[in-house]
């Protein structure tokens, strides 16, 4: 499973995001390569699910696959409700 996020430049918050993410599936026992992504990178890539903040929205409205939204980045256990919902 490959599991990407995604920022405006790739720095930030998707690796903030992927760090989080990588925590939360290492702490459940689920295995998947996880990916920080600039806005630009995510044109034309695939994944299986892509992970951005929910300011980003209008930038990833025409990508194609399951996409999933977080309103706060730095709450953790937003990050793992919505992380273990999609992975459903």
């Amino acid at each position: 499973m490959k599991i990407v996020t995604v920022c405006g430049m790739g720095f930030g918050t998707s690796l903030m995001l992927k760090m989080t993410i990588q925590d939360i599936l290492s702490q459940e026992g689920i295995s998947a390569e996880v990916e920080a992504w600039d806005l630009s990178s995510v044109k034309g890539r695939t994944a299986d699910i892509f992970f951005a903040s929910e300011d980003m929205k209008s930038n990833l409205h025409d990508i194609e696959g399951k996409i999933v939204f977080i309103k706060n980045l730095i709450d953790v256990e937003e990050v793992k409700k919505k992380v273990l919902e999609a992975l459903k």
